[in-house]
């Protein structure tokens, strides 16, 4: 089976292609995957519950989702000289250990300070399982296979966002929260077993030279935006705000301006020059920037306003990636054949009138309403994401699209984190701008609720600024060399956590 997954599968003749062949080493990549995918769900949904435990607030305990994203960021652009210098498989073991490890380190820490370092590790490891993963995938399957093999691959991986919820409210409220971590576990265990039994030898190759210069600035630029941009949301005139920008303004610079005169830089940024990449990447990061961060608050208000237990808060998320499962399909078949256009315009369209719906709640929202405005999310969210991150792919020249992809998945982990820090960042400001603004008597649970309700009407304009800049979007011209080349580009950026 194993020699068959490796020769089989990687003919260019679809007749000769079996599914099967594959199928083993596939589970071994979607076991890992999904690990990776739920550990970020099941923690957006404990996060009320860790800063009980911990005694601390919001703003730091976001840490944990920050501190992970942007150690995912980190590693992400390493995956493609790791894998050419030690092997595509060697490296995807590897990184399965270093998440599990990191995961039972979580699951004992004593502070929130720990949690926060052994997220870092987790994000270490976790950060390129993914673009690995795929690219595994890819390799194993025909081209003109690829796509009906990742709607395959698609649907085990929405197991993870649905039941992620679930299964930490489960754990949080009968159990504790240390086992959503220490779950990875067994897990990890599993995935790397599959992994040495099944995934095919990759040969090493001639890695091209490190960036060392760049891989040292890009994590001090994004981590000090992020931490400047998370300080903002309470004041953007504090010391500590500034220091942040400052310094992870100036890195970033720096960065720009050494990858730009590398010959062979961490993250390919001459892909810029190309409008048709530039206008899809941005609306792409408006996109992550509405959708990731209102993800975190909708957890927050379920349990800190409506009272409902972290197991309830779960079962009410579900249908959101039910929902995105459903859409995400859908716009895969109807992408070839109107573009991403149309589709991007409909989802942020749904998207935004779902987050305005939520920037109306009250202590008095009743369930339905919280529950169609999600679904409205995950709907949205599968009919944009998908179009979007393949039409990035696509407009980018080709002779540039290996070296895009690390650019892409990094700069959606960097992205997400700048969504968490500032969203929560800003929730906190409001809510204590509105209770300051309250007089004696008043409830304070209204001045929580407007802050939640500013917070997701700010998430609502972001979205329908992707709306109108969704119009600007063209169909990429179709090269000739395109035309001739069975290379297919590696998707591990439609992988977001």
């Amino acid at each position: 089976m194993t020699a068959r997954a490796q020769t089989k599968p990687t003919t260019n003749d679809g007749d000769d292609f079996s599914f099967k062949a594959i199928l083993p080493p596939l589970m071994a990549i979607v076991v890992g995957m999904i690990m990776v995918i739920l550990d970020s769900t099941v923690v957006n949904n404990a996060i009320p519950h860790l800063v009980e435990y911990f005694d601390t607030d919001l703003k730091t305990i976001q840490w944990t989702v920050t501190g992970y994203t942007l150690a995912l960021s980190a590693v992400i652009p390493l995956a493609g000289w790791l894998t050419d210098r030690f092997g595509s498989k060697q490296i995807f073991l590897l990184t399965i250990t270093l998440f599990t490890l990191g995961s039972v380190l979580c699951g004992i820490a004593q502070s929130p300070e720990q949690l926060i370092i052994f997220r870092v590790i987790q994000g270490l490891g976790g950060g390129m399982v993914s673009p690995i993963g795929m690219a595994m995938v890819f390799k194993l399957a025909p081209p003109e296979r690829r796509g009906s093999i990742m709607g395959v691959l698609g649907v085990p991986m929405l197991m993870a966002p649905a039941f992620g919820p679930v299964l930490s409210g489960w754990l949080v409220d009968s159990v504790s929260w240390h086992w959503i971590f220490i779950i990875n576990l067994p897990i990890g265990i599993i995935a790397f077993i599959l992994g040495i039994r099944y995934l095919p030898k990759s040969d090493r190759q001639k890695a091209p030279h490190l960036d060392v210069i760049g891989m040292c600035l890009a994590p001090i630029a994004f981590a000090m935006l992020a931490y400047g941009v998370s300080e903002g949301g309470t004041s953007w005139t504090s010391t500590s705000t500034i220091t942040g920008l400052l310094v992870g303004g100036i890195a970033l610079i720096a960065f720009i301006f050494v990858e730009l005169r590398q010959k062979q830089p961490l993250l390919e940024l001459k892909v810029f020059k190309s409008s048709d990449f530039t206008r899809s990447i941005i609306l792409t990061w408006i996109v992550q920037l509405a959708l990731f961060g209102a993800m975190l608050i909708v957890p927050l208000y379920l349990q800190g306003v409506k009272h409902y237990t972290a197991l309830e808060t779960g079962w009410i998320l579900m249908p959101q990636a039910i929902c995105a499962g459903i859409g995400m399909p859908i716009s895969g078949r109807l992408f070839d054949k109107i573009g991403a256009r149309p589709l991007a315009f409909v989802g942020l369209a749904v998207v935004s009138t779902a987050l305005f719906i939520l920037s109306g709640v009250t202590v008095d929202t009743s369930l339905t309403v919280i529950i169609v405005s999600i679904c409205m999310m995950g709907l949205g969210m599968g009919f944009s994401m998908m179009p979007l991150n393949t039409h990035v792919l696509n407009s980018a020249p080709r002779r540039l699209v290996s070296r895009v992809t690390p650019l892409t998945t990094a700069a959606q982990q960097v992205v997400v984190s700048f969504a968490v820090a500032g969203l929560t960042g800003y929730l906190t400001s409001q809510i204590t701008s509105h209770s300051a603004g309250a007089g004696e008597g008043a409830n304070p649970l209204t001045a929580v609720v407007a802050g939640y309700g500013d917070t997701f009407f700010l998430s609502a304009c972001i979205a329908a600024a992707g709306v109108a800049l969704s119009l600007i979007l063209r169909k990429p011209k179709l090269k000739e060399e395109d035309q001739h080349t069975g290379d297919a580009p590696d998707p591990s950026m439609m992988m977001g956590h």
